[in-house]
């Protein structure tokens, strides 16, 4: 028996990439779609402007979109929801007895809600029980899409060598803007210094998924205080977000100690397990001119994070080139992984504990 899961924002551009990665999903069936009001009350393939590259399913074609309010029968929804009304909607379906998988902002850094990377910080899902919702309900945040790769990347330098300060500049994907995102006039030929509130995601973010978990009569996570200066641009290519980024270490260490702690990275055996986990959540890549867009951003099914041009820093200790797919890892790809955990885990209601049994 497959659990029940709805889409909150479903209309949207990552509304339909969870439809997209769902279709055929092993442990979970779509069957409540929701969206803002103009769409609500209408069959989805009138209401969505269907924009991947893969036919509409008929059968979600013909779901009629509902509004964002919680009802019965649901064992999780995904939040695809934009951050202006994130918030309230997600709190209600929690408050409702509904646990709620994010790609929005609102709640990222709440210190009762686990920011999760599941190759990185699975045991941060104990600050759910922080969380004073309906039996059941609770909240749980994947990063920003450009957050996913960078601290992916950071993990076993952090783990081998302690990072004290990092600086980053990012090539992010026009689609990281939505849709119908950014102007063409704007896009073409053009790279664009800023995107609205990502720099400050790319100085926290990380900070707090690294940090360890402090287990005592209450978890807690204390976000680490290492400084992270980034610097955002939007460039024109549809998909990857590309990251250029100098580590300074806290332990000495020559780039290839480095390059051979990222190459050995492995997740834990029980993310390995998931059906979205990749064969290798990072890939070290040797060529000169590696990773690129184009070639590398759908390594994985969209789910492996590309590394390459590992090399000394003459300013800090190492650097290195970081991809990411920023639809997929970086948003409705995560978020399923984050809820594949939640299944396996026996978090997601008593369904979910049947499925990790029949898995086991």
């Amino acid at each position: 028996m497959k659990l029940h899961v709805g889409i909150l924002g479903a209309t949207g551009a990552v509304g339909q990439k969870f439809i997209r990665l769902l279709q055929d999903h092993p442990w979970f069936e779509i069957s409540f779609l929701a969206a803002s009001n103009r769409s609500a009350g209408r069959p989805y393939g009138e209401a969505a402007n269907w924009i991947e590259s893969i036919p509409l399913p008929a059968k979600i074609a013909s779901m009629i979109v509902q509004d964002c309010t919680p009802v019965a029968d649901l064992d999780l929804v995904f939040s695809g929801l934009d951050a202006s009304v994130a918030g309230d909607v997600e709190m209600a379906f929690a408050q409702a007895g509904i646990p709620v998988v994010s790609n929005a902002k609102n709640h990222r850094m709440d210190p009762s809600v686990p920011l999760l990377i599941p190759e990185v910080n699975p045991n941060h899902l104990a600050l759910i029980e922080r969380q004073k919702f309906s039996e059941g309900g609770f909240i749980v945040t994947n990063p920003n899409c450009a957050s996913v790769g960078l601290t992916l990347a950071l993990k076993p330098i952090h783990d081998a060598f302690g990072v004290e300060a990092v600086s980053v500049t990012t090539l992010q994907a026009l689609s990281g803007a939505g849709y119908p995102g950014v102007a063409s006039l704007d896009a073409l030929a053009n790279v664009i210094p800023f995107i609205g509130g990502e720099e400050d995601k790319l100085a926290t973010e990380p900070l707090k998924i690294l940090a360890p978990l402090e287990t005592g009569s209450t978890p807690e996570v204390s976000t680490l205080q290492f400084p992270i200066s980034a610097q955002c641009t939007r460039v024109p290519v549809l998909q990857g977000h590309l990251e250029c980024v100098s580590v300074k270490l806290s332990s000495p260490a020559d780039s290839e100690a480095v390059r051979k702690v990222l190459e050995s990275f492995e997740a834990p055996a029980e993310i390995r397990r998931l059906p979205s986990s990749p064969e290798r959540c990072l890939q070290v890549l040797d060529e000169p001119d590696a990773p690129q867009t184009r070639r590398h951003v759908g390594a994985g099914d969209g789910m492996t994070v590309s590394i390459g041009r590992v090399r000394p820093c003459e300013v800090l200790d190492v650097k290195f080139v970081v991809l990411s797919h920023n639809t997929v890892r970086g948003a409705a790809g995560g978020a399923i992984l984050n809820a594949e955990l939640l299944a396996a885990k026996g978090l997601l209601h008593h369904r979910a504990a049947t499925l990790a049994a029949q898995g086991s």
